[in-house]
């Protein structure tokens, strides 16, 4: 088994597919669209892996949560980009672009080399070798 695709609700879905896009060398398929249901999304494809899908629907509720507090569910998703010197490179390109970076690149107890940053609604991204 593996896992296929992870699914985030957004508010601004050209948006946010840009930013996969651009920082992440993410692909986009064809804009799926319901008009019966209002709703809209992409599959964004990377070089490997599970697919991340990006939908839009305007009743869906914002996140109440704090996003730099952690709760229960799913906080963050990792991208593997293959180096301690790509994590570093792409951290300081966010930091420079104006994304928040909630957490530091750092060797992690657990072996993993890491830095995490928000994505432009504030969902977490782990940048990992």
């Amino acid at each position: 088994m593996k896992i296929e695709h992870l699914a985030i609700w957004v508010k601004d879905l050209e948006g946010m597919k840009a930013f996969y896009e651009q920082y992440f060398a993410a692909t986009a398929g064809n804009k799926y669209r319901n008009d019966k249901k209002n709703f809209e999304s992409y599959f964004l494809s990377f070089e490997e892996g599970a697919r991340l899908e990006l939908m839009e629907m305007p009743n869906i509720p914002s996140n109440m949560q704090d996003p730099h507090l952690q709760y229960t569910g799913i906080i963050h998703f990792a991208v593997s980009v293959g180096s301690k010197e790509r994590v570093d490179q792409l951290t300081e390109q966010l930091r420079g672009d104006g994304f928040e970076i909630v957490g530091e690149a750092r060797w992690t107890g657990d072996g993993y080399y890491e830095s995490v940053v928000f994505d432009p609604e504030k969902n977490r991204i782990e940048i990992t070798i």
